[in-house]
């Protein structure tokens, strides 16, 4: 994160210039009130109005890459954090009653700041479907990142069961089947004790993107556990589901993974399963999946 503040070190340098030259004028052209004078009501207002948008744009820069959207959009929250700045300051410094520029510096800035807020917002929705789009197979119906994997990233098991639920609430209301799929990685354990961790995670990192790649635009892809991938399959029945968890098999099978060390090949195998939803709720529904893929390792051939 702190690459990306360092990509808008000019519009911070600019900012804070700016500052301080309004903070500059006004020490030259007036006199600081007394205690008395200060309403600290306002300088509460106005003030925390200044922290606030300085915060937002101290959010904003902290998480976002340089571009139109987080131009405009910082360029915004700067005009509004100095508009309430110069209000702020004249709280503590009373101005002669001749000087009608910190008139100016207090109002024209709020109205630009709104309309580059404005521009930069329909941008971002913009950007926003765009982003949506690429995340089809990943999010269904709402968004929620504290419950994705930071690793792959998909839905953690949290998401995954309450898009179940949903998906099963809709499945009936439209008289429609819902089916699941479920691929684990076979002897992924090992994989780990050979390569390494960091080896490993980049194995799940890929087998997400080749299972992404192999799933409809309707379905939805999470991670359930460890190398346990779930994917919710609208509108599918037992048999094409069974189809799909066969070619994930496949796909996973034919992945030409290769080590960042030395380039060796990782062989992979998986295993799935696949169910069709009855009159169950999420938490039946998955703990089947669970024993179908349970019955699936037990038929794997065992090694000496």
């Amino acid at each position: 994160m702190k690459s990306l503040l360092k990509l808008h070190t000019f519009t911070l340098i600019g900012l804070a210039f700016a500052a301080n030259a309004g903070l500059q004028i006004h020490l030259a052209t007036g006199e600081i009130k007394t205690w008395a004078e200060i309403n600290w009501m306002d300088v509460a207002g106005e003030g925390g109005s200044a922290v606030l948008a300085l915060a937002w744009l101290m959010m904003l820069l902290h998480s976002r890459p340089a571009g139109r959207v987080t131009r405009l959009l910082a360029l915004g929250l700067a005009c509004v954090f100095f508009s309430w700045w110069m209000d702020t300051l004249d709280e503590f410094i009373h101005l002669p009653e001749l000087a009608i520029w910190d008139n100016w510096l207090e109002t024209a800035p709020m109205p630009i700041g709104l309309l580059l807020l404005t521009l930069g917002i329909y941008h971002l929705n913009q950007e926003q479907r765009a982003i949506s789009q690429q995340m089809n197979k990943r999010e269904k119906g709402f968004r929620e990142h504290r419950l994705f994997d930071k690793l792959t990233p998909l839905g953690a098991a949290e998401y995954l069961r309450q898009q179940v639920q949903l998906a099963l609430s809709q499945a009936r209301s439209e008289q429609q089947p819902l089916s699941l799929v479920v691929v684990d990685l076979d002897d992924f354990s090992a994989i780990n004790q050979r390569y390494g961790q960091t080896e490993g995670d980049a194995i799940l990192q890929a087998m997400a993107q080749l299972l992404l790649l192999n799933l409809r635009r309707q379905d939805l892809l999470c991670r359930l556990a460890g190398d346990r991938f779930v994917a919710v399959l609208p509108n599918t029945g037992e048999t094409q589901a069974r189809l799909i968890a066969r070619e994930l098999q496949q796909a996973v099978a034919s992945l030409a993974h290769k080590t960042a060390q030395h380039g060796e090949r990782v062989h992979l195998r998986a295993s799935s399963a696949a169910v069709m939803a009855f009159d169950e709720d999420a938490e039946q529904l998955l703990k089947r999946l669970n024993l179908g893929l349970a019955k699936a390792k037990q038929q794997l051939p065992r090694c000496a």
